[in-house]
């Protein structure tokens, strides 16, 4: 039996069936867990929700499945970029969205203490931490404060932890962290301007996994959301306890997996046209 870590989808099915026939994935004995971005931008999202679904695999909300959800709701109407068309007009999207509501935004496993999340955390929070603020945002996802939440999701601010933060503020920070966050200073102050490699980003500014203060630093977490981290970036990530999983297979790069109990990366070619 094996678990694979699977980087952001983001609508790519047919890379999705590539990859799982690479490591020759048998649903009846094999676990897989997803970093989120299940959906958009890609050909296929509809299928991409309907297949994970099905498995009842692990996946995290992303940014993406958050967009989806505020765009059924009627709060925001989807741009020329987004691609789903298809999940709008299925006759199963009140049980796609049901479903994407209760994803959690955090998992963390006993048995092979990984930690799966779709983008960052800030330095002051532990894992026990972050669990409890994912915790608070999933339980208004699942609530019927659902929409007046989407309502307030949009926006930068606030970009620094504060105890002290209350109502949409706090929920819009908690829910940045975990979707959105890739640089911020050594306080934890966030960027989201930046969205390149390590090295393009402004001054002041490191990558979240970097700093020497992280409570989570000792916790081995997988994420994804940050498809410009190039090789490079990513083996040295992993000196880091952390494992960057998004290889931009919707940008036209690959799609990967890692296999949890020997850390054993595996990919296949994007079959997009960037």
């Amino acid at each position: 039996m094996s678990t694979y870590a699977i980087g952001d989808v983001q609508g790519c099915f047919q890379e999705l069936q590539d990859l799982l026939d690479k490591v020759n994935f048998d649903e009846t004995k094999d676990k897989l867990w997803f970093t989120g971005d299940l959906v958009n931008r890609g050909p296929d999202s509809l299928s991409t929700l309907r297949f994970v679904k099905q498995l009842n695999a692990i996946s995290i909300l992303g940014n993406h499945e958050c967009h989806l959800l505020a765009i059924t709701a009627g709060i925001i109407r989807p741009s020329k970029n987004d691609t789903f068309e298809q999940i709008l007009s299925a006759n199963d999207l009140p049980s796609l969205i049901k479903w994407i509501r209760h994803l959690p935004l955090l998992y963390f496993d006993e048995e092979t203490q990984f930690v799966l999340i779709h983008a960052g955390l800030p330095p002051q929070w532990d894992i026990d931490f972050a669990l409890a603020q994912a915790k608070t945002v999933e339980s208004v996802l699942q609530s019927n404060k659902i929409h007046d939440f989407l309502a307030h999701m949009y926006g930068n601010l606030p970009d620094l932890w504060d105890e002290a933060l209350t109502g949409w503020d706090r929920l819009r920070f908690i829910l940045n962290v975990f979707t959105r966050m890739r640089y911020c200073k050594t306080n934890g102050r966030m960027n989201f301007e930046d969205k390149g490699p390590p090295g393009t980003q402004s001054s002041e500014f490191y990558p979240w996994f970097t700093l020497d203060k992280r409570k989570s630093r000792n916790n081995k977490i997988i994420f994804g959301h940050w498809a410009s981290l190039n090789i490079k970036n990513i083996s040295m990530a992993h000196t880091y306890n952390v494992f960057p999983l998004d290889t931009g297979c919707v940008w036209g790069k690959k799609l990967t997996a890692m296999r949890l109990e020997d850390r054993t990366l595996h990919n296949v070619p994007s079959r997009q046209k960037r």
